[in-house]
């Protein structure tokens, strides 16, 4: 039976029908908030590639934190700019490094907020990479290898006892992102040996090489010193890669997984959601944020609609949740 008794037309008439037939709701629940944490007390500098958002020192992410929550969004991911840098990323596992204080006082001032701590060493590193560049001197080097390529089983002692650290300043979620092979099973048995074996580990399972992080490197004050990251993210023409990194990743002991991009790469969301049971993640990254920002300040595009168009599908492709620049402004978009 087809025209003129079949009309699809007929549940787009209303408003109130369309409502009721949608397929994929966007809910606050969905939403992870990024934070940026810098050393200081009442900063707050913007980010001029990422308008309305801001580098915060502790105080102010607290507050921000304190109306992340009064929103109902569920969790924040906060990534760390040290006060010096060197060539080990060493306040990435101090102590007293400034994601373990964010995360100290975020959830002493909002416990019921999840706290994520983003696991990478490219924010605390003088050369801007993910981890021990090999070069004589430093540990692992290894003469077989040229200089300059990024040494992976020195980084994962690092990341090891950097997530253990973040672990008991109160993060609740460690988010392992520079792609380090054996980085899951390294940072699980380094928190159950530390008696931190609730603590959840949420990995960027499919982190590719990308264009769009450009204004997170800005952000993040985290721009490689020299040549990419292309010898450790994965290549943006790969789809099957990506499966096999997360099948690794399940092995070795993830609780959620994460693709990033989102938005490029929406097929990678949607087989890895029909072939894997974990909770998955997709990171709205900088460039889908700070594109659509810069059209709608030209009055190209609507951001909201644009904007809300652009998670939707995401949470169309399969994604749990989503990290988003826009958290804040899609809740109060929802109403």
């Amino acid at each position: 039976m087809g025209f003129p008794s079949v009309r699809p037309r007929r549940l787009r008439r209303t408003t109130g029908l369309q409502r009721m037939v949608r397929e994929t709701t966007l809910r606050v629940d969905q939403l992870i908030a990024p934070l940026f944490i810098r050393h200081g007390e009442g900063v707050s500098r913007k980010i001029v590639s990422m308008p309305g958002h801001n580098q915060l020192s502790v105080d102010m992410a607290v507050r921000e934190a304190e109306s992340i929550a009064e929103l109902g969004i569920p969790a924040v991911l906060l990534f760390g700019i040290p006060a010096k840098k060197d060539a080990l990323g060493s306040e990435n596992f101090d102590p007293e490094g400034i994601v373990p204080q964010a995360a100290y006082a975020i959830k002493k001032a909002v416990p019921e907020l999840v706290v994520i701590s983003d696991m990478c060493c490219c924010e605390y590193t003088d050369h801007g990479h993910c981890g021990i560049i090999n070069v004589p001197g430093v540990p692992g080097y290894d003469e077989r290898l040229a200089e300059g390529y990024l040494l992976n089983d020195p980084t994962l002692e690092l990341l090891g006892k950097a997530s253990v650290v973040h672990a008991q300043a109160g993060a609740d979620i460690i988010a392992p992102s520079g792609m380090m092979d054996g980085m899951i099973s390294t940072i699980r048995s380094a928190l159950d040996n530390a008696g931190m074996e609730h603590t959840v580990i949420m990995s960027y399972a499919a982190k590719y090489a990308s264009a769009f992080y450009g204004p997170f490197r800005d952000a993040a004050e985290s721009p490689p010193g020299f040549g990419d990251r292309s010898n450790y993210q994965m290549d943006p023409g790969n789809a099957r890669e990506a499966i096999r990194e997360v099948e690794l990743d399940v092995e070795e002991g993830a609780d959620m997984l994460m693709v990033k991009p989102a938005l490029a790469y929406l097929d990678v969301i949607r087989q890895l959601r029909d072939r894997f049971e974990l909770p998955l993640a997709a990171y709205q990254v900088s460039g889908e944020f700070s594109m659509v920002k810069a059209a709608a300040e030209r009055g190209w595009l609507d951001e909201q609609r644009t904007a809300m168009e652009s998670l939707t599908s995401i949470a169309r492709a399969g994604a749990d949740m989503i990290i988003t620049y826009w958290a804040k402004d899609a809740v109060k978009w929802m109403r």
